[in-house]
């Protein structure tokens, strides 16, 4: 029976998913934190490094060109292999062309590469988080995202730490650009190897319907708001815990800058990479509810370790300790977390819905910091982390009164669709709509009239207060609909 579940690991899809996902990750620290080391070394000021950060903002807002990979198809190797393979060609004559530059000379020539690495890097995110949905079956999810994710992990790492090794002691910079970008050629075989997804769903006929048509299908399902709301919250608890688990080992309990950076690179990469795999072959006899249930729990409980270093004595080996339990529950957690990203894409719309749920699900890691920050410094480390654990439970509720959608969606591999208040629906998505742009309308003269404070100030005031609270209305109405709507069906059926 084990070696049933260890072979799902050994299959062709397996290898291909691994290599695709080493490509996927391979790219973000060359923009991020390996170009910023470079920098450094080069002398180049603290504010021009800054600015560098600016371009990995193609990650967050990706999912404004993902509808073009739907809508579209290369005339080679089919839709999504065609892609591939245009991004991870594009990617390493980039990496390449980046390499052959002196941060000191070329200094816009090589913002303008990293801009366009980032940005073919992102859309290759797109199509292989596409592929993967669209390749996979229900019973095989779990293992396939554990695969992808160990890919990407060992990538981070190969072009992080390992690359700023290499660089200082043996290749220089401009060579171990050239290494990383031979190291992309990987991703290219793996495409080549790859067969292209067989499905019968229907592609979007016009670009417009592969822009509408994922919303219309998504909030047509039962319990879509519910869901969405899932996908914000499952992993908060791991969020708050880790937006300031550095400066907590730092400045809360004195650890210095090596040990800490020493335990996290190895020991924490290490347990993730574990708690990937247990979480994928532990998928293979759970369901996703009880995958999610149970990991969101461990992931909740695993908190506890920063607590109790929060309230003894400075050691080590309880740091290591807390760090691995974190991490290895936290990779398991993230294993059924994109098994069920998959899951809730409809194939004729794999790359811009998952585009649009994972950069939702991204909304509690991005926007806690400041909140976090505000909690410690009222209160203190201990009863932070005691608050990281309470916000765990909501995320676990919410997929609790999910079950039922979430076990029809696998067993049959399609979704409930929603049979009760459409007039009401369509009001929640108006309010949101309404909200929305009004939101957009105020970064747009925010970005705009940001040297000039009076410019446009109680507009944009306005704007935003007015545009929050519009959305927060809709959002509320369309969840409380969704609650409802379920209460109403647990009556039929009783």
């Amino acid at each position: 029976m084990t070696n049933h579940y260890f072979k799902a690991f050994t299959q062709r899809n397996t290898a291909i998913l691994l290599l695709l996902g080493f490509a996927s990750g391979l790219p973000l620290a060359l923009t991020s934190g390996t170009l910023q080391a470079w920098m450094t070394v080069a002398g180049l000021d603290l504010t021009t490094i800054g600015f560098f950060s600016l371009v990995g903002q193609a990650y967050v807002f990706k999912f404004l060109w993902s509808p073009l990979m739907d809508r579209y198809s290369l005339p080679f190797l089919g839709r999504r292999r065609g892609w591939m393979l245009l991004t991870q060609v594009a990617l390493v004559i980039l990496i390449f062309a980046i390499g052959c530059l002196n941060p000191q000379h070329d200094l816009w020539l090589m913002a303008a590469l990293a801009v366009m690495i980032a940005f073919f890097s992102a859309s290759q995110d797109i199509v292989f988080d596409a592929y993967k949905t669209d390749v996979l079956p229900a019973d095989q999810r779990g293992n396939g995202a554990a695969i992808s994710v160990l890919g990407y992990r060992l990538a981070m790492l190969v072009s992080g730490g390992l690359a700023l090794w290499i660089a200082h002691y043996y290749l220089g910079w401009r060579a171990t650009y050239w290494l990383m970008a031979l190291l992309m050629v990987v991703g290219i075989i793996a495409t080549l190897w790859a067969k292209e997804p067989e499905t019968i769903a229907s592609t979007p006929k016009t670009i417009e319907q592969a822009v509408i048509e994922p919303l219309k299908d998504f909030f047509g399902r039962n319990n879509a708001w519910l869901i969405l709301l899932l996908i914000v919250l499952y992993k908060m608890g791991d969020a708050f815990a880790g937006s300031l688990s550095t400066t907590f080992l730092i400045r809360g309990l004195g650890f210095n800058a090596g040990e800490v950076g020493l335990v996290n690179k190895t020991l924490g990469l290490l347990a993730t990479i574990i708690g990937v795999l247990i979480g994928g072959i532990l998928m293979q006899r759970l369901t996703l509810f009880r995958s999610l249930m149970l990991f969101g729990i461990l992931q909740a409980v695993s908190n506890f370790g920063y607590w109790i270093l929060a309230v003894t004595d400075k050691s080590i080996i309880t740091m290591g300790s807390a760090i691995f339990l974190e991490n290895l529950c936290g990779g398991m957690g993230t294993a059924a977390f994109v098994a069920l990203l998959m899951t809730l894409c409809n194939k004729s719309f794999s790359a811009t819905q998952f585009a649009l749920l994972s950069a939702l699900s991204a909304v509690g890691r991005v926007y806690v910091g400041p909140v976090a920050g505000w909690f410690v410094e009222h209160y203190n480390w201990p009863l932070f982390y005691l608050f990281t654990i309470v916000m765990a439970v909501p995320g676990l509720l919410l997929l609790a009164i999910c079950r039922q959608t979430l076990e029809h969606t696998q067993q049959t591999d399609s979704f409930m669709p929603r049979i009760h208040f459409s007039h009401q629906y369509q009001s929640a998505i108006r309010l949101v709509t309404a909200g929305a742009s009004m939101l957009g309308l105020w970064l747009v003269l925010l970005f705009w009239s940001a040297t000039e404070f009076s410019t446009f100030y109680y507009l944009k005031e306005a704007l935003l207060i007015i545009g929050g609270f519009l959305c927060l209305m809709g959002i509320l109405i369309g969840c409380w609909l969704d609650y409802y709507s379920i209460k109403k069906e647990q009556l039929k059926t009783n």
